[in-house]
């Protein structure tokens, strides 16, 4: 398992962001049963930054707290099977890993929602990372149904790291 991490802002975190976001995607590869050892890209940025990213690359200009850009066109959630037709775009030809996406998270919607969800940094930090995770997994929310699974997901994989509201 591989991450890379980019902080484009002058933000500290009072906890080791790669180590978070290598635990979480841990357990969300073993939630889902993962064959193949993964890679994942994770980009800090500020409002302003994940504004321009949601506006060039999905048309929506605004800011939101967490974009993520799967790399593979799963049909069914979590269903690794694919990828074995797809090798050339879905692995990483260096280190055989499997590209599971990109993820972009804004800051400052993490300290803003840590104090208007009344917990802590790291748990915002985690929460959005695990929800990413999911959506490079193949999850989405768009229906209701959908919504509970992912949040069941989610919750899961906080709670078996302890990760919880506090």
């Amino acid at each position: 398992m591989t991450s890379y991490v980019e902080n484009e802002t002058e933000v500290e975190f009072t906890f080791d962001i790669h180590e978070i976001l290598d635990k979480i995607m841990d357990a969300v590869m073993e939630m889902e049963n993962c064959p193949y050892e993964t890679t994942v890209n994770l980009l800090l940025t500020d409002n302003e930054g994940i504004r321009e990213y949601n506006k060039n690359y999905r048309d929506i200009d605004r800011e939101t707290d967490v974009l993520s850009f799967p790399n593979i066109p799963f049909e069914k959630e979590s269903d690794f099977a694919s990828v074995e037709t797809a090798e050339a775009d879905c692995f990483d030809p260096d280190s055989g890993e499997l590209i599971l996406g990109d993820i972009i998270l804004s800051v400052d919607r993490i300290r803003s929602q840590a104090q208007e969800y009344g917990h802590s940094m790291l748990r915002e930090f985690a929460f959005l990372t695990a929800h990413s995770m999911f959506h490079l997994c193949g999850y989405d929310h768009m229906e209701e149904s959908e919504a509970a699974v992912m949040e069941q997901k989610q919750e899961a994989v906080l709670t078996k790291l302890g990760i919880t509201r506090q």
